[in-house]
């Protein structure tokens, strides 16, 4: 389903162990950045932020809305395509911390992709080219391009087919 690649951890939950995982000065300074980008309207200053920063791949026009919050540990294994639009207050997450493990996962949003309000993207997802992802959605899979997904689970509404018909008829 994912692409996710699991560590196994002892003793205590893995929270616990984060900075076995991750060096804290990484994640103070990763903090400083995002919570900068999350409130600068300047698109531009925001995308330079996240490359030159945070090492994030982000493609030209695209745009990072108000709010939104790309993973604190891992910002590197995020890729965003040309012309994509990432709405308020969306979360991109590259990692999980769970009981016995956690897991990180590259995640890659493709070209003129549109991500709606206050979703949440789970590491290892690929969201293909030109799909739609509609506001509020947990994004637990992979989005296959031209689609149109929604809800809580994720689930497709339309696929790139079905959306280039109803296209057509308008």
């Amino acid at each position: 389903m994912r692409k996710t690649e699991r560590y196994q951890v002892k003793n205590a939950n893995s929270l616990w162990q984060i900075y076995q995982t991750v060096s804290f000065w990484k994640v103070v300074k990763n903090f400083i950045i995002i919570q900068i980008a999350r409130y600068t309207p300047f698109l531009r200053m925001k995308n330079w932020l996240y490359r030159v920063c945070l090492r994030m791949k982000v493609g030209d026009k695209t745009a990072f809305a108000l709010m939104v919050m790309p993973d604190i540990m891992f910002p590197e294994k995020i890729s965003v395509g040309t012309n994509s639009i990432i709405g308020y207050n969306t979360t991109i997450l590259a990692h999980e911390y769970l009981l016995k493990e956690y897991r990180i996962g590259e995640v890659k949003i493709g070209n003129e992709v549109m991500v709606g309000a206050n979703s949440t993207i789970l590491p290892g997802v690929t969201i293909g080219d030109h799909a739609i992802v509609s506001a509020g959605t947990l994004v637990h899979k992979d989005v296959p391009a031209g689609a149109f997904v929604g809800g809580n689970p994720m689930q497709l509404i339309y696929s790139k087919e079905e959306m280039e018909q109803r296209q057509q008829k308008e």
